[in-house]
């Protein structure tokens, strides 16, 4: 009997345990849930804490209440200027009603895959209004506002249970195939461009040049002025003071005017013929 006692008692406490820990469950900080009975809802639990369901009967499908992560593939869009564009986008989303959120979509798989249909859709429709340059420098912002808001609007409209908090792009890209074209068409630009810079350089340094040497034939010509204004004067003066110190001795002079032109001519291998009464000899003749 003894023997009896000791196999119930743990047994009792284990059965015990068991519909224990069927019937309370926890749900966490950052959790939610719904307790279903044979699949069909039957309450929703969004308050943190120590809870109850019927044993065996009934089960708990647990929700996360934090703001969940939709990263998808890469998308392909067109703008309006008929341009491809590849979109690498994220959206941040939480289950806000439990009770629609088990009867409308019942996983967080099948609530990303219509997420990522009702984000693209919006995408290509916002994408759709604008040119490319426009998206890339300077819409991006309002196209991501504008896309978060119509996104959540219309997941509240199909009682989805969750909220859309934001849509953002991680990467906007050509495709590949494009790229080459663009990168050809950017560098084609940017040589024009040095061209442009290198033919404006040419032309001003061509103008600093001309001006330069218009300077130059200035300034020579001045010099070449002044020198002789200079050279003038001292001529002048030379003379002058040759003059008045011939002035003095006019037989002296001309004895000297003689001998420099005895000098010049008959040095030189010129022949000359005069005669013995030439005044030329004059000075060459007296004894």
């Amino acid at each position: 009997m003894k023997q009896f006692q000791n196999i119930i008692i743990p047994a009792a406490l284990l059965a015990a345990l068991w519909v224990a820990s069927s019937t309370f469950f926890i749900v966490g900080q950052n959790q939610q849930c719904v307790i279903t009975q044979f699949g069909k809802f039957v309450e929703a639990i969004k308050d943190p804490g120590f809870h109850a369901k019927v044993p065996f009967i009934q089960d708990v499908i647990y929700y996360d209440n934090r703001l969940l992560d939709h990263d998808v593939q890469p998308t392909e869009v067109v703008t309006k200027d008929k341009r491809a564009l590849v979109i690498d986008n994220f959206a941040k989303w939480r289950i806000t009603d439990p009770e629609l959120f088990y009867k409308r979509i019942k996983s967080e798989a099948v609530a990303q895959s219509r997420l990522r249909d009702i984000i693209y859709s919006e995408l290509r429709q916002d994408f759709g209004a604008y040119d490319l340059s426009e998206i890339v420098s300077i819409k991006r912002s309002a196209l991501m506002k504008e896309v978060t808001q119509r996104s959540d609007a219309k997941v509240k409209e199909l009682q989805m249970g969750v909220e859309i908090a934001d849509v953002r792009i991680k990467r906007a890209d050509l495709p590949p195939e494009n790229q080459r074209s663009v990168f050809d068409r950017m560098r084609a630009e940017r040589q024009r461009i040095a061209r442009q810079f290198r033919s404006e350089g040419k032309e001003e340094a061509d103008k600093i040049r001309a001006l330069t040497d218009k300077e130059k034939v200035i300034l020579l010509a001045e010099a070449y002025r002044k020198e002789q204004e200079i050279r003038g004067e001292g001529d002048a003066k030379a003379t002058k003071i040759t003059g008045l110190a011939f002035s003095q001795d006019p037989a002296f002079y001309g004895f000297m005017r003689s001998l420099e032109a005895y000098r010049n001519s008959l040095v030189s291998r010129n022949t000359m013929v005069l005669t013995p009464d030439s005044p030329f000899l004059e000075y060459l003749s007296k004894e």
